[in-house]
């Protein structure tokens, strides 16, 4: 009599090799068809230094946490900002502009005093000073 050898199934085996591929090919394809935004920063520049000759003109706008702003001790509206810009750069051609911001003031308010200067023909001498709150 012949005897029945029975076979024992192994265990189910999962090929891992042909799996870490796609991974990787699909790895590849997200990281090649990706576009990557690059933000761009506020420009302002530092003040430019003076020899101590004569005094430099500047123009102080203020800005509150709340958002008011203030152009040379006159509280004014965001939207008359650049008037108020183009009427101080009339009377004193060479005047810089100083923007005082307090610690928590919206970046946006900053954004828009900093357009409104530059509308205005302030390409360069645009600074910015944080103000302290003691």
């Amino acid at each position: 009599m012949r005897s029945i050898r029975r076979h024992q199934p192994g265990a189910a085996e999962v090929a891992m090799t042909p799996m870490l591929d796609i991974v990787f090919i699909l790895l590849i394809f997200f990281i090649v068809t990706s576009s990557f935004a690059v933000e761009d920063a506020i420009g302002i520049e530092a003040p430019a230094p003076t020899d101590g000759g004569d005094a430099t003109q500047a123009m102080l706008i203020r800005v509150t946490e709340e958002g008011l702003v203030s152009i040379n001790g006159r509280y004014t509206d965001i939207g008359a900002v650049r008037a108020n810009i183009e009427r101080v750069k009339a009377e004193m051609p060479k005047a810089m502009i100083v923007v005082e911001v307090m610690p928590k003031t919206r970046v946006g308010v900053i954004a828009l005093i900093r357009d409104a200067a530059y509308d205005a023909g302030y390409v360069e001498g645009v600074s910015l000073m944080l103000s302290r709150t003691d």
